[in-house]
């Protein structure tokens, strides 16, 4: 399996259940690269939509992307703290073109006290019917839900409390 190499400029390329592209991140800065987790970090990076729309970020974030867990977390460092965003998603790939995944549309929002809301459920159930996913996928992804809300109460992987900070201070040193 191809591993990004720490430093290494990356591309993170979001798709759907469908095989359609969802969003491309343009750069993301590989600062952990192995074959079960890629951590990144980014900083106003262009983000194009699968309808061509584009937007930039607006705060730094650190990336976390685990290759057996249905999902990803990205810490955006803000003026009052850390907020999470969490997506319900596949495991991760990475090839010559970027480092992939199936965005399943459940979302979890984290704020900086550690509360968090279920995000997308609606938009779940659509995208469930219109794309036939297995009913495998779904018991996965409410698993993964559940695993997910037990990372943040024990304060676990990116949520333990310095691990942003850590992670934000090894990005400034390949920025200069």
């Amino acid at each position: 399996m191809l591993v990004p190499k720490e430093g290494e400029k990356i591309q993170i390329h979001s798709y759907k259940h469908n095989g359609f592209i969802h969003r491309i991140w343009e750069e993301t800065t590989v600062l952990k690269g192995s074959q079960s987790l890629v951590i990144g970090a980014n900083d106003r990076t262009l983000v194009t939509e699968s309808d061509g729309r584009t937007w930039i970020t607006r705060e730094p974030a650190i990336c976390y992307f685990h290759g057996s867990q249905w999902f990803n977390i990205i810490g955006m460092l803000r003026h009052d703290g850390v907020y999470y965003y969490c997506n319900l998603s596949s495991p991760f790939a990475y090839d010559t073109e970027a480092l992939k995944y199936i965005d399943y549309d459940l979302d979890i929002k984290v704020y900086p006290d550690m509360t968090y809301v279920l995000l997308d459920e609606d938009e779940y159930e659509k995208h469930r019917k219109l794309m036939n996913y297995p009913d495998v996928i779904d018991t996965i992804l409410r698993r993964n839900v559940d695993a997910l809300t037990q990372w943040i109460h024990q304060r676990k992987g990116p949520f333990a409390p310095d691990f942003i900070d850590t992670w934000y201070e090894r990005y400034l040193t390949y920025r200069g």
